[in-house]
C-alpha cells in the first residue's frame, strides 16, 4: 500500500514538474530570463576559432543573425544540430543571414569540432557564461539549447527553448522567411 502511495506521489509531482516547465511564460525560460522581443538583442564580443580570434554581434549589422547556444562540443545533439546547420548553411547565406554558435567550449574544443564536422559557420567560445547569462540560456556550468534570430538593425525578432535539434534549422528557416516576408 505505501509502495502505490510513494508511486502516485512521484506521478503526481512528475506531471506537476512537466505542467510548470511546458507552460512558463515566454519571458522566462529554464536559464533564466530571455531578453525582450522587438528590442536590441544584448552586444557581446567572444573569442571564435575563425578569422581574427574574436567576433561581436555588431560586425553583423546589415545582415540578420541566428545565434544559436548549444551545451557541448561532440555530443550527440549537439552535433547534430550543427550538422543541420551547416546542411542548410547555402539557405541562409541565400537569405544574408549568418549563423553564430555559442557554448562554453574553449576556441581549441570549437576547432576541432569544426573540423571533425566540416562546420563553415563560426563557434563561439562563451567560457565563463556571461553572453549566455544575458541571453537566459545558462544553466550552471553550460549554455542550453536556445536559438534567437536578430535582425539587420540589432534588434532580437524571434526566440527559440525547448529545441529539438533534428528538426531546428528547418524551423528557423521557416521563422526567419515569415520575418524577411513581413519586413
Amino acid at each position: 500500500m505505501q509502495r502505490r502511495h510513494l508511486l502516485a506521489t512521484s506521478l503526481v509531482f512528475c506531471f506537476s514538474l512537466f505542467a510548470l516547465l511546458s507552460f512558463t511564460p515566454a519571458a522566462h525560460a529554464l536559464g533564466g530570463t530571455q531578453p525582450s522581443l522587438n528590442q536590441p538583442a544584448p552586444e557581446f564580443t567572444l573569442p571564435t576559432n575563425t578569422g581574427d580570434g574574436s567576433i561581436s554581434l555588431a560586425n553583423y549589422r546589415g545582415q540578420w543573425v541566428v545565434v544559436y547556444f548549444y551545451p557541448k562540443d561532440f555530443t550527440s545533439g549537439c552535433t547534430l544540430e550543427a550538422r543541420r546547420f551547416q546542411q542548410d548553411l547555402p539557405k541562409y547565406l541565400s537569405r544574408n543571414t549568418q549563423i553564430l554558435g555559442i557554448s562554453a567550449d574553449s576556441v581549441d574544443s570549437h576547432a576541432k569540432f569544426c573540423d571533425s564536422e566540416g562546420l563553415k559557420f563560426p563557434l563561439l567560445a562563451d567560457t565563463d557564461g556571461s553572453v549566455s547569462k544575458a541571453y537566459g540560456s545558462w544553466m550552471g556550468f553550460i549554455s542550453l539549447r536556445h536559438t534567437y534570430i536578430i535582425d539587420p538593425e540589432g534588434i532580437l525578432r524571434a526566440i527559440f527553448t525547448g529545441v529539438n535539434p533534428a528538426v531546428h534549422s528547418a524551423e528557423v528557416l521557416a521563422k526567419l522567411d515569415e520575418l524577411q516576408s513581413a519586413g
